[in-house]
């Protein structure tokens, strides 16, 4: 069932949100309020999550507190990956988390925190020990990233590809799976954490790995997983019936589902990382998504069918 709606994915990040558009994230703000308070007007017990920040940056907080964003937000949410993409060591995430803490006393998630294994499986594998060291009795929701390696035949979305060299592909290695589904070294070492760690796996539309995913993270005991339901994927055809199998697929683990991703048509410019020309689109969207997976009828029904169990 669904546990918290995250409103966009890394929006200080200019691979996700536009800087040239929207410089100062007025803009963001703006479509923020309103989304939040399409979901709270839709189910208003449902924890609403800032999007998990990358990089982790006190005064981005700040300045959409100023906006009065945070006011409308009932946890905050970071992402780091000092070993592949941040310019700071591991051992400085307890630091990481007190600059947020600083600046705002929300509940503070890690939803998203990983390794690749582009350089090495075995750095990999130590790196989850040492997040799992450095993050375990910190912060309520750690959710590793990933479960999948990103096939080789797929693009990742960041904005400049190939031209980033070695960071683009680190993108592909990031899962505690292989491409090919084969478990590397890592995987063991999550398996001794997943009562106490989560997993954030993105699912492309209509990913053919989706029902290996679920299979995997019933076979470790994950309990906390996070996902994303693009706003820009709902206007393809059969758009529903894929979030529906998504959802349905993913209906015994405990959800953080992101909204994020622009229509093309529907952005200040075609882009997914576009701010859209109307906010209350991304708001309606939304509200359409809380209603049909985390209404509060739907949440009354499921737990009513789990005492008849």
């Amino acid at each position: 069932m669904i546990e918290a709606a995250m409103i966009w994915n890394e929006p200080n990040n200019k691979s996700h949100w536009d800087p040239q558009i929207d410089p100062d994230w007025t803009r963001f703000a703006e479509m923020a309020i309103l989304a939040a308070q399409a979901m709270r007007a839709e189910r208003p017990d449902l924890p609403r999550v800032l999007g998990g920040i990358s990089p982790i940056d006190p005064g981005f907080i700040s300045n959409l507190a100023a906006r009065g964003v945070l006011e409308h937000m009932d946890v905050l949410a970071v992402h780091g990956f000092p070993l592949d993409w941040n310019l700071w060591q591991i051992d400085e995430w307890p630091c990481k988390l007190d600059e947020i803490r600083a600046v705002s006393m929300k509940p503070l998630w890690v939803t998203e925190v990983g390794v690749s294994s582009f350089g090495s499986e075995e750095v990999q594998a130590w790196g989850l020990e040492r997040t799992a060291e450095l993050l375990i009795g910190r912060t309520p929701r750690i959710h590793w990233y990933s479960l999948c390696d990103l096939p080789r035949a797929w693009e990742a979305t960041t904005r400049h590809r190939e031209a980033e060299g070695s960071s683009y592909y680190r993108h592909f290695y990031m899962g505690l799976l292989r491409e090919d589904g084969t478990p590397k070294p890592a995987l063991e070492r999550f398996a001794d954490r997943a009562s106490a760690m989560g997993i954030c796996q993105w699912f492309h539309f209509e990913d053919h790995r989706l029902d290996e995913a679920v299979a995997w993270l019933e076979r470790l005991g994950v309990r906390h997983v996070r996902t994303g339901l693009s706003w820009a994927d709902s206007y393809r055809p059969h758009a529903l019936a894929w979030f529906d199998r998504q959802m349905q697929a993913l209906r015994d683990f405990e959800v953080t589902i992101t909204f994020c991703f622009t229509p093309e048509h529907l952005g200040v410019v075609p882009h997914h990382t576009s701010a859209p020309q109307d906010p209350n689109h991304f708001a309606e969207f939304c509200a359409r998504m809380i209603a049909r997976y985390a209404s509060a009828s739907t949440s009354r029904s499921t737990r009513a069918e789990e005492k008849l169990q």
